[in-house]
């Protein structure tokens, strides 16, 4: 706070008081990194501003603004559903990143409204935008909801928010069935009572059978029904699209809830699908790094913005204070 009170009296000062006012900057942190600029962009203090930090979540505006940058504000991703001869339904994920239960109540009603009623044969989910063996670096393998592991298709950021008394497990959303797979998982690595947990990352099927259960629960809240077990597999390439739901917010509005929530789920969905737009799909980490280093040299910070993923877990993240002055430049018009 005796930080941030000198730092405010810099505004209020004139020049011939700054420099005293700088001095007493330094003193009170002296390994601290702080760069305070005017309204032009000029340096009022800047101490130690080339050095550069881990920025932790700070990390989350970097990726709003590529995303902002090369998806637009508009961009609305997309999961796409097929059916074969059968009557057996597959459902491709895209990587929307906000399948949360309302979303998906929206989705199966659109689905039976383009389907029918008649009973699908079973559900089976391709997940395969994402491989199976993408690890973004910096989450780490534990149940927490802020470790959840970033694949294809998952529903209400790839966690289980519940309820445990005993062997019995409700869910602890009134918008979200609890089902099978939710429960055992939340027996086996929930706590008691009432709790957020991280799908797990050893077996990454176990999010797109959670995604299909939901997906299927809310299908026959819309009036139709899943008759076979929910599976995972990929799509025939014989199939056509049957229904292509777009997600209900626009890019914007994602980025908007990303920022107020710190979330780094939503964060590492967006920054994976700046390379897959780019250079096509599968996502994967390199991609997105390639592209983010791109227009980091465009505008003269790549020496300056050292990405390793977009939610700033991982701590060889690594920023100077010029570089993220730069980006919030660049980001001042989208906020």
């Amino acid at each position: 706070m005796r930080l941030l009170a000198l730092i405010l009296a810099l505004f209020l000062l004139p020049k011939a008081a700054q420099a005293g006012l700088e001095d007493k900057i330094a003193a009170a942190a002296p390994s601290g990194v702080v760069l305070v600029l005017d309204d032009k962009g000029n340096a009022l203090v800047a101490q130690n501003a080339d050095r550069d930090f881990v920025p932790a979540s700070v990390a989350k505006i970097v990726t709003a603004w590529l995303a902002l940058e090369v998806l637009g504000s508009d961009y609305r991703f997309k999961t796409r559903f097929y059916l074969d001869n059968d009557r057996g339904l597959y459902v491709r994920g895209g990587g929307d990143p906000f399948l949360v239960s309302e979303e998906l109540e929206l989705l199966a009603a659109d689905l039976v409204a383009a389907t029918g009623k008649e009973p699908f044969a079973g559900l089976v989910v391709d997940a395969s935008y994402y491989p199976a063996d993408l690890r973004v670096p910096g989450i780490e393998d534990t149940n927490k909801s802020y470790d959840a592991p970033n694949v294809a298709l998952a529903a209400n950021f790839n966690t289980i928010h519940a309820v445990r008394k005993g062997k019995t497990v409700r869910s602890a959303e009134k918008q979200t069935p609890i089902t099978p797979l939710a429960a055992s998982q939340f027996r086996k690595r929930g706590p008691k009572g009432r709790g957020r947990i991280s799908l797990p990352q050893d077996d990454l099927t176990v999010s797109a059978r959670y995604a299909g259960e939901l997906i299927a629960a809310f299908v026959e809240k819309a009036g139709g029904s899943v008759e076979g077990e929910v599976t995972t597999g990929t799509v025939p390439e014989t199939l056509e699209p049957v229904h292509v739901h777009s997600q209900s917010r626009p890019l914007s509005e994602i980025v908007k809830l990303l920022l107020l929530g710190s979330n780094n789920y939503i964060a590492n969905q967006i920054f994976l699908e700046i390379g897959a737009h780019r250079l096509g799909g599968p996502v994967s980490v390199e991609k997105s790094l390639q592209v983010a280093e791109t227009i980091f040299a465009e505008h003269g910070i790549k020496d300056a913005i050292e990405l390793k993923e977009g939610s700033g877990l991982s701590p060889d993240n690594r920023f100077t204070t010029q570089g993220m002055a730069k980006v919030l430049e660049q980001f001042a018009p989208h906020a």
